[in-house]
């Protein structure tokens, strides 16, 4: 069973600005325009996306040589090996469910978390 990854939060780009304004702009109390600034919420949710995801590579990968050698009848040929077969795959697909459930749940954050904020503002967070 495999999963796909969710999308992941976007960095700030190389030359990316911010949203455009329109007469309808936000206006600051002095009745000045609002100017934008990249939210420091979402850069934290870039952050941890590029921490986590390859710590979880690790441990998927760190499954693949057990895995690989329990299926192997080189290593041995024992009654026993369908049973370490069996705990590995169950062991691989609980940890794909981790995976899924840590990665979506930074991604739906992120979806949540506006990556332009009014500049001179707090970061408006989602469910906050």
């Amino acid at each position: 069973m495999t999963f796909a990854d969710p999308p992941a939060p976007t960095p700030r780009q190389p030359g990316e600005q911010p949203p455009t304004t329109s007469t309808t702009e936000l206006l600051a109390p002095g009745g000045q325009p609002t100017g934008w600034v990249f939210n420091p919420e979402y850069q934290k949710l870039v952050d941890l996306w590029l921490q986590v995801l390859p710590q979880m590579d690790r441990l998927t990968r760190s499954l693949d040589k057990p895995y690989s050698m329990a299926r192997s009848r080189d290593v041995w040929d024992a009654p026993v090996s369908g049973r370490y077969v069996e705990d590995l795959t169950e062991w691989r697909k609980r940890l794909a469910m981790y995976r899924q459930a840590v990665l979506t749940a930074i991604s739906d954050q992120a979806a949540d978390t506006p990556r332009w904020v009014p500049g001179g503002t707090g970061a408006p967070h989602a469910f906050s």
